[in-house]
């Protein structure tokens, strides 16, 4: 059997605040990659719930913050396409993706 390993790395501060995320993968090569934010969902199989965690960077900038959890949720549509076939479920998932982006845009044309 075939082993992989995906390594994640955090460098806090004093104040145990993020301020680097880094990371390596056994099929992504011997490079080491950075990250401003990670969400990272674990499904228990003892406890039968999602196991979470979310970090982000002190340089993770909020417009930034809000894209990558549509992003998220975006590609959780596909998962779930994959894993189930469930396609209403998907669809109902990307169109609150397409809402939650017409509201960063309309927050960012707000800003200008």
């Amino acid at each position: 059997m075939k082993k992989s390993e995906i390594r994640i790395s955090i460098a806090l501060d004093d104040q145990k605040v993020p301020e680097a995320i880094s990371w390596q993968a056994t099929d992504a090569g011997p490079d080491i990659h950075f990250a401003k934010a990670i969400n990272l969902a674990l499904w228990d199989r003892e406890q039968a719930g999602t196991m979470k965690i979310d970090l982000w960077t002190k340089d993770m900038p909020v417009d930034e913050m809000k894209r990558f959890c549509v992003d998220t949720i975006g590609s959780m549509a596909e998962s779930l396409v994959t894993a189930t076939n469930d396609v209403k479920m998907a669809t109902l998932m990307r169109n609150l993706c397409r809402d939650l982006m017409n509201h960063i845009e309309e927050e960012e044309r707000q800003q200008q």
